[in-house]
């Protein structure tokens, strides 16, 4: 059952969260500029699903096939990992870089790869850790990066405390995609990383939006999105975050005005299934996006079959933006809704 929170906290944030996503996307790019995997991502107009919807224009930016790793995360802690070696890397030996350095993470899959990725690019190792709900798909295509795979407990949050632990008695880097007091730079640069996919999207809608909605996990891609659309159009689109409701980590901080730790099953949407929300992400959202819902299981489920025979076949977690339009969010006839469809059709 869809339900919903109006932010009070809109334009002004939280009080004692001050560190805040970035919304200039120029450094990305000209950092991806570099990179030969690099290309735009399509934004597609989906006229059968507004019609259905009941909205004017439904527009996805379609991240199936971001740089070959079928997910927006390709962007994330590929491009933290890039950062990086530019800061050590003289000459054109971009290859060994990062050689006999260890990135360490955990992940539901998506960010992972992305790690992997980057690792490998620049010569460095990439030790991953995945709760024991990971799909075995995804283990497989980590070990295809020359990535390490460790299961470890039973939910995300579980197998970042291990990841944790492994970064410190390893002496490993820890790139994690959420942040916490005391940690904050690294997911900085992977949420920073997420602002090419805003760009372009700004750049290829024919008009701006007058409502964006973003799914959730730790909140990194919403918080990045939601930053760069305020700096692009201001307070005309209305925001909107969309989370499982077995995982309201960011609806339930937001109530309570602080990151609070939820509780709840586990999600078919695997790569939202976050329980904490990500500090940075909290503060972002509080300060740009207007409203905060959560979907059900079973809605999604069936919203995720529509979706595909409307041509936009997706996974639970990489259309649950999406799916919210046939799960009774409510939008006016004349609405202009901007929406990502951040990965392909994958084994939850």
């Amino acid at each position: 059952m869809l339900k919903q929170l109006k932010n009070p906290w809109r334009g002004k944030g939280i009080e004692g969260l001050t560190a805040f996503p970035h919304s200039d996307a120029s450094a990305v790019t000209q950092l991806l500029a570099q990179c030969p995997a690099h290309g735009e991502t399509p934004l597609l107009e989906l006229d059968d699903l507004a019609k259905h919807a009941g909205v004017a224009r439904i527009y996805a930016k379609d991240e199936r096939g971001r740089m070959g790793l079928g997910s927006f995360k390709a962007l994330g802690a590929s491009h933290a990992i890039a950062r990086c070696a530019s800061r050590k890397v003289s000459g054109d030996d971009w290859g060994t870089g990062l050689s006999g350095h260890t990135f360490v993470t955990a992940s539901a899959g998506n960010h992972g790869m992305s790690v992997a990725a980057g690792a490998r690019v620049f010569g460095a190792k990439a030790v991953i850790y995945l709760s024991e709900a990971a799909p075995q798909s995804f283990i497989d295509r980590l070990k295809t990066y020359g990535a390490e795979a460790v299961r470890e407990g039973a939910t995300y949050e579980d197998s970042m405390a291990a990841a944790e632990k492994a970064s410190v008695d390893n002496g490993w880097t820890l790139l994690s995609d959420s942040s916490w007091p005391g940690y904050t730079d690294w997911p900085y640069r992977v949420m920073e990383g997420y602002l090419a996919m805003a760009e372009e999207a700004s750049r290829q809608i024919p008009e701006p939006p007058t409502h964006i909605l973003l799914q959730a996990g730790v909140g990194g891609l919403a918080a990045a999105v939601a930053a760069h659309a305020r700096a692009t159009w201001g307070d005309a689109p209305e925001i909107i975050v969309i989370e499982p409701d077995a995982a309201p980590a960011l609806i339930d901080s937001i109530a309570a005005g602080k990151v609070v730790d939820t509780e709840g099953p586990v999600s078919s949407m695997g790569r939202l299934d976050c329980k904490t929300p990500s500090m940075i992400a909290l503060a972002g959202l509080a300060r740009d996006a207007d409203r905060f819902v959560t979907l059900g299981e079973d809605e999604v489920a069936a919203a995720i079959v529509k979706l595909a025979e409307m041509g936009a076949e997706t996974s639970p977690s990489g259309g649950a933006g999406l799916s919210a339009l046939l799960c009774g969010l409510e939008l006016p006839s004349d609405a202009r809704v901007l929406c990502f469809i951040s990965e392909g059709p994958v084994d939850e």
